[in-house]
């Protein structure tokens, strides 16, 4: 049987098309006792708050229509974000020679966070350009690796 996130990315792809959008990555996970479903949008030039809406609601509709998770939940529809996380090998091949952060489950030279430029995704083990040279960080190590944004 598929996960809850792979039949919700299928119900929602065609609604975010045909809003303009896509699906960029997909959520169920529990916080504080209650469970979000939470589907984050892409699109060329940036997802506003009307684009959210209009995928958020026939979503919703096919949703209840489909019924793929039992139980309740909190549905939310939002922008990946400028600082999204990446976690699937197409968004790595789409941001090689980006800034990204990468934080770890333990430190290495003494840091839990590493920011350089993405150089190589490979199976999960995650190399960037750091000022002081390529590092590879297996993935074994890598607890998330975001997009950086520079304030």
């Amino acid at each position: 049987m598929a996960k809850v996130t792979e039949l919700v990315r299928a119900l929602a792809q065609p609604i975010a098309a045909e809003n303009g959008c896509s699906i960029w990555d997909v959520e169920y996970v529990r916080e504080a006792g209650t469970w979000f479903l939470r589907v984050y949008l892409d699109k060329e030039g940036g997802v506003n708050i009307d684009d959210c809406e209009a995928v958020s609601r026939p979503l919703s509709d096919a949703l209840d229509e489909a019924d793929p998770i039992e139980g309740s939940y909190t549905l939310e529809v939002s922008s990946a974000g400028i600082d999204r996380v990446l976690r699937h090998p197409e968004h790595f091949d789409a941001f090689l020679g980006a800034e990204v952060e990468v934080r770890l489950y333990r430190p290495v030279e003494g840091r839990k966070d590493h920011v350089g430029l993405l150089k190589a995704y490979d199976n999960g083990d995650v190399t960037v350009t750091l000022p002081s040279g390529d590092v590879t960080f297996p993935k074994k190590d890598v607890a998330q690796v975001r997009l950086y944004v520079r304030v």
